[in-house]
């Protein structure tokens, strides 16, 4: 899409005049608290079954009530941009969660520790330089192209934020609702409507998944000649509402991927592979022995990872001109000291040369920080792909929303593209392993918090936020997430930690104890019948047994799999 200097203006509901309190102590720290404790049960669920659903909207429900509590208690009442605030610091615990929990683990299946340094390092760059990198792209995405990106669950915040808005606030925003007029009546039947909407789908989800009322998923499975064919639905009030403000034309697209993936790739593989007498790579079975779901992890998954990339690319070429011309006007300004502070106040950012500068120290401290086990290519790679994921997420979040952005198939491209040119530099040693991942996790991470930033500052760019308030906001609550979220994930690691005896996976399996230093216990319930302590093996490979971590006797006999 050619760039448009003039695009179509659009009025927020708080008018760039309007000076109300927005940035203020307790906003800040109620989204800070409440972003961990999102980000917590978002890593939870991530880890269980492999999703998250986006944050801004609960979090943006629970500051209203919140602050209608405080008020009823003698306190002053909160503003739309205060709560706008709340949102935005609240919302970067979810998508901070997501990338840990898709990546760090694969650390530990490869047979390798999970040190909370590396853990906190992660999420902390890879949340950070993600913020930062969308910041440049704000007027291209989100106000330049605001007719054709919609940021789903950004627009439905926007309007809870406002169906909830304060007296203060219609005031400032120029809304009279005298009792029983026309415009009270538009405001209650909205504020109904989607307060009501929050009150069906709580009831739902309660009933389905609390009390198990239902299932939650159908699937239909085909026979011959459609062998390995299904066809499957999620019941879910919150995919509901998502596919109805993306509108039908996105949803129908979506709907067609999972139609060639279901009904044309996976009974294609099934129909050519069946005979076949050996495993295809990477794939570990026999296509006759697979049903859809694994057909589906084994190969289908690295073709829609090859999509993304490939879509992604042609995106990002088709929009250099929109970003570029985005980057010229920042970059023009970067020397004019404090002609910022006399720009309207809803089209203020965090000035560019902070941000290029804040990129580059990301850069620099991934490249020195020892438990990363980075190089200088690594830190490169993390450069490049960051910009084009970040830059892909945060267009696709627009057009398909959070909970729908295929943010593990950019994980995955990264993996594949990084091992790739690994290969070709002949580094194939256990240590480029960790390399790999952390390349892998950073980029996850900085993909997915730009999509998270952009729904927020689409929130922003509605009710009449400062864009750059929003950003120290996400910023301040990724920090602090990140922060916490790395001792979380090892908790629940140690929680859910078990021991199997070598003989059931590895019989046999021997290995030189004098060569390994580490020393291990069990944990756990385990521990009361085995207080014994063993040298510890990181096994890379899958001779004699799966790769992993292994306990060892003093004799060199592989005593349990952990």
């Amino acid at each position: 899409m050619p760039y448009d200097s003039t695009p179509s203006p659009v009025r927020p509901y708080i008018p760039a005049s309007a000076q109300l309190p927005e940035m203020t102590l307790r906003a800040l720290v109620m989204g800070i608290v409440l972003g961990m404790i999102f980000g917590a049960s978002s890593l939870y669920l991530v880890l269980k079954v492999g999703l998250t659903v986006s944050a801004s909207i609960p979090v943006a429900v629970i500051a209203i009530t919140l602050f209608g509590m405080a008020k009823k208690l003698g306190g002053r009442d909160s503003t739309i941009l205060e709560n706008s605030i709340t949102q935005t610091a609240g919302s970067a615990g979810e998508s901070i969660a997501f990338g840990l929990g898709v990546t760090m683990p694969a650390i530990m299946i490869l047979g390798f520790d999970l040190e909370i340094s590396r853990v906190m390092l992660v999420g902390v760059l890879g949340a950070l330089l993600g913020i930062l990198m969308m910041i440049p792209m704000r007027r291209t995405m989100i106000v330049d192209q605001h007719n054709q990106l919609k940021y789903p669950e950004g627009t439905a915040c926007a309007e809870v934020l406002k169906a909830a808005a304060t007296e203060s606030s219609r005031e400032a925003a120029g809304e009279i609702r005298e009792a029983g007029s026309e415009a009270a009546r538009e405001a209650k039947r909205r504020a109904f409507i989607i307060f009501g909407g929050f009150g069906l789908g709580l009831l739902y989800k309660v009933a389905n998944i609390s009390f198990k009322g239902w299932k939650d998923t159908a699937n239909f499975m085909f026979g011959a000649p459609l062998k390995a064919g299904s066809v499957g639905a999620e019941l879910s009030p919150e995919l509901l509402g998502v596919g109805y403000i993306i509108g039908p034309r996105i949803a129908a697209t979506m709907a067609a991927g999972g139609v060639l993936s279901y009904l044309m790739l996976i009974p294609m593989i099934k129909f050519f592979g069946d005979l076949l007498a050996v495993p295809v790579s990477p794939g570990t079975m026999l296509i006759k022995d697979m049903g859809p779901d694994d057909i589906r992890s084994a190969y289908v998954l690295y073709i829609g990872a090859g999509a993304v990339a490939a879509g992604g690319l042609i995106s990002l070429v088709r929009s250099m001109p929109t970003i570029w011309n985005g980057l010229k006007g920042g970059l023009s300004g970067m020397g004019k000291g404090s002609a910022a502070d006399e720009s309207v106040r809803t089209d203020r950012d965090i000035p560019l040369k902070w941000v290029v500068l804040g990129c580059l120290s990301i850069i620099a401290v991934i490249t020195v920080a020892t438990p990363l086990h980075m190089n200088v290519l690594g830190a490169l790679l993390i450069l490049v792909f960051g910009f084009l994921f970040a830059t892909v997420s945060s267009r696709l979040t627009g057009e398909v929303g959070s909970s729908s952005n295929p943010i593990s198939g950019m994980a995955v491209a990264t993996l594949l593209f990084t091992c790739l040119i690994f290969l070709v530099m002949g580094w194939t040693g256990g240590q480029y392993y960790v390399t790999a991942l952390s390349v892998g996790a950073i980029v996850c991470i900085a993909a997915s918090n730009a999509g998270t930033t952009s729904q927020d500052l689409k929130t922003g760019f509605l009710v009449g936020s400062t864009p750059k308030l929003q950003q120290y906001a996400i910023l301040a609550g990724a920090l602090a997430s990140a922060l916490i979220l790395g001792p979380i994930l090892l908790k629940l690691n140690d929680a859910s930690t078990v021991y199997v005896p070598a003989a059931q996976v590895a019989p046999n399996l021997r290995v030189d104890a004098s060569k390994l230093s580490a020393t291990g216990q069990l944990q756990g319930p385990q521990a009361a019948s085995d207080s014994n302590t063993y040298k510890v093996w990181h096994k890379t490979d899958t001779v004699g047994g799966p790769a992993g971590k292994y306990f060892v006797k003093p004799d060199g006999e592989v005593a349990y799999l952990v």
